[in-house]
């Protein structure tokens, strides 16, 4: 194998597929595949990323870097991952069985990390120091990366805003729904998608999606249009408390509720309310890479074993 040319493996390990992507030191995609994640059994997951690296670098006549995204982290405490909606998988010390399995290094992190350093690495946060990565559906979570490196913190949790309490706080919004973290009136029982559904059938008493939501709005049903605007005045709180804490220069946004156009002109507007300065210079901005954020990130994370 060519061990001169540098080649970046990402791994996308969902619930239902795991994802392979080979990027060139200039993140160009040399090669793409994806199989059916095995259905709760650890060993079985893991024979499937080393078949599915193996056959990628002999394909590309490749030693390449590994990272690998998953939704969870490694816990600090025991090492094993947690929050995993692959229960096989918590508790278990994947990376380091994958590293025994592979004879090298591996990186794992979130998927929302993946998504803030793909976005930060050659997407919509390409060239600033500090990026904010911002999921916004079924949950809530980010991702925060500096001058190209994620910082995880001590305790893996760095960037879980969704899982604050909404700021500045108001009617219905004290105590909040339950979340299923334990808590109440959470970040992400507001700005989830399905949150957005909650709060429009609270206020109308009617079922509707987000996409729904958004196209009744567009066609003047005033309804849709208040749940869009509370929805908007949610997001700037929200998004103005991780500005006034970290000061990033971009926030990146992801997930199904990004797809909102509306969004990235009026939450700047709004959230210099809250903002602690004299003007705003952070930017909102929409993901360049999609889908596809966070196999790429998962990819690039690998590269920090390059450097």
């Amino acid at each position: 194998m060519d061990r001169e040319q540098v080649i970046h493996l990402g791994i996308d390990l969902g619930g239902t597929k795991t994802e392979i992507i080979a990027l060139d030191a200039s993140g160009a995609p040399l090669l793409r595949r994806r199989v059916s994640t095995p259905h709760e059994d650890y060993g079985a997951i893991l024979r499937a990323i080393v078949d599915l690296i193996a056959q990628t670098e002999r394909a590309l006549g490749v030693c390449a870097t590994i990272g690998i995204g998953t939704p969870g982290s490694i816990s600090r405490a025991t090492g094993g991952l947690r929050g995993s909606n692959s229960v096989c998988l918590n508790g278990k010390p994947v990376r380091h069985d994958l590293e025994a399995l592979l004879g090298r290094a591996v990186l794992l992190t979130n998927d929302a990390n993946c998504f803030a350093l793909s976005e930060a690495s050659d997407g919509a946060g390409a060239g600033a120091d500090v990026v904010f990565g911002v999921i916004l559906g079924t949950g809530v979570g980010g991702g925060i990366v500096i001058r190209g490196r994620i910082l995880d913190g001590p305790n893996g949790i760095a960037g879980e805003w969704g899982h604050n309490p909404m700021p500045w706080p108001v009617g219905i919004e004290r105590p909040g729904p339950a979340c299923f973290c334990g808590q109440t009136g959470c970040i992400e029982t507001f700005l989830s998608g399905p949150g957005m559904a909650r709060d429009h059938a609270r206020e109308t008493s009617l079922a509707c999606s987000p996409p729904e939501i958004a196209v009744r709005a567009a066609a003047g049903e005033a309804a849709c249009e208040a749940t869009l605007q509370r929805y908007e005045e949610r997001l700037a709180r929200a998004l103005a408390h991780v500005i006034n804490i970290l000061d990033p220069d971009v926030i990146v946004l992801g997930g199904g509720m990004s797809n909102l156009d509306r969004l990235y002109a009026n939450v700047p507007d709004r959230w210099r309310e809250w903002v602690f300065s004299d003007r705003v210079d952070t930017r909102l901005l929409r993901n360049v890479h999609g889908d596809s954020s966070g196999v790429r990130g998962a990819a690039w994370l690998g590269a920090v074993l390059a450097r």
